[in-house]
């Protein structure tokens, strides 16, 4: 597929309200593969002993987990690295960025809202001053408030400390709302939740891949959760963004004349 050009006033949304939603950015036939790949992944995991519903973060039981996603299916990679996002990803965080992390869920009808987060704030100690991290939600189903989509606190994407966070975060929240195939570019300081699935028969999965700036510590040990068959097979531009090839950054780029590595953003 080719690389499509982000849309400057999308990427400006991000800055100025926290997120912005690409629709379409897979067919339907993309929907089906990569959900049908996300459910399977969350089974194997469970029959490796991953514990898939945990009680402590996701009250009720009825959220079901579906972690280290790049280390089932190639479908993941392809999502990683697809041409419709990673331009956005470069327009908010420059070309210097790593993938972070790649898991997803499926809030089954009953499941509840976990605690409130800001994912930049895992990665690095107050002030957040910057935008160095983006969570790029793929939703493979229609999300809305009643099926639990994601919800977010809005303006919160300008806090820069714990202590501007409201004492209860959850209660001036809203939720997204997005057609199956959309994409939603959420700003790493966005403070957000889970939302509750009140349906009765209306599952939500959504995969969350996190973006960050190359000089932040993963959250995922790739090395540890990836298999080596995987490994292996991996493209190179996906291992470079994993972090599993040096980038040659600083003084690493002044030995690549006797020492050739990939480089990010190719200089």
């Amino acid at each position: 597929m080719t690389a499509v050009n982000a849309d400057a006033a999308l990427v400006a949304q991000v800055h100025e309200d926290g997120f912005c939603i690409l629709p379409g950015v897979l067919d339907a036939t993309g929907v089906q593969r990569a959900r049908a790949a996300a459910v399977r992944a969350s089974e194997q995991a469970a029959a490796a002993g991953y514990p898939v519903v945990m009680e402590a973060l996701d009250p009720g039981g009825r959220n079901v987990r579906m972690p280290d996603l790049l280390a089932y299916d190639p479908v993941f990679g392809e999502l990683a690295m697809h041409p419709g996002v990673v331009p956005y990803v470069e327009a908010l965080l420059s070309d210097d960025w790593l993938f972070s992390n790649f898991s997803g869920n499926n809030a089954l009808p009953g499941s509840q809202s976990m605690n409130a987060h800001c994912d930049q704030s895992t990665l690095h100690p107050e002030p957040w001053s910057e935008l160095w991290c983006l969570n790029v939600i793929w939703c493979l189903d229609d999300v809305d408030e009643e099926n639990g989509a994601t919800r977010y606190l809005p303006g919160s994407h300008r806090f820069t400390r714990f202590s501007e966070v409201p004492a209860d975060p959850k209660a001036g929240m809203v939720s997204y709302a997005a057609p199956a195939g959309s994409v939603i570019v959420m700003h790493g300081r966005t403070w957000h939740t889970s939302g509750a699935n009140t349906s009765t028969d209306r599952e939500r999965v959504m995969l969350f891949a996190l973006y960050a700036r190359a000089f932040l510590r993963l959250q995922a040990n790739w090395w540890q959760v990836i298999p080596p068959e995987v490994l292996d097979a991996m493209s190179p531009d996906l291992a470079l963004r994993l972090g599993l090839t040096w980038p040659n950054r600083g003084y690493g780029s002044y030995l690549v004349h006797t020492n050739p590595q990939p480089v990010l953003g190719g200089g």
